[in-house]
């Protein structure tokens, strides 16, 4: 559940941070869409604190309408204050079918503890 909470958050969708008004969050919006219908491969992930994740269209309007909401943008910006993970985002390479991927975070940490290769 808090994974999600972090992944998904609108705040890391939209690359804002807590503090950005509801103009910032607007343009945001409607840029990513126009970046994503264009198929620039910019808009195509985001970084998190748990590293870079993919970006669509259906995500970025949903991000737009949760922060439109005062209540649910509250717990939208507590969750939201661990920075992003650029470094980790920039390393997202294509999988075996084309679709995006994360790098692993933690090399060797399952072999370390004695849980064999991760697959």
């Amino acid at each position: 559940m808090s994974r999600s909470r972090i992944a998904e958050n609108p705040f890391y969708v939209l690359e804002l941070r807590p503090d950005a008004t509801a103009a910032e969050i607007e343009r945001a919006g409607q840029k990513l869409l126009a970046m994503l219908e264009i198929g620039l491969e910019a808009a195509a992930s985001y970084p998190t604190p748990l590293g870079g994740m993919p970006r669509d269209p259906d995500q970025v309007r949903r991000a737009v309408d949760e922060l439109r909401d005062p209540e649910r943008r509250i717990v939208h910006e507590l969750w939201a204050t661990l920075q992003p993970d650029i470094e980790a985002t920039l390393q997202l390479v294509p999988g075996a079918h084309g679709e995006r991927t994360e790098p692993d975070p933690w090399p060797g940490a399952m072999a370390a503890l004695g849980w064999g290769r991760r697959r």
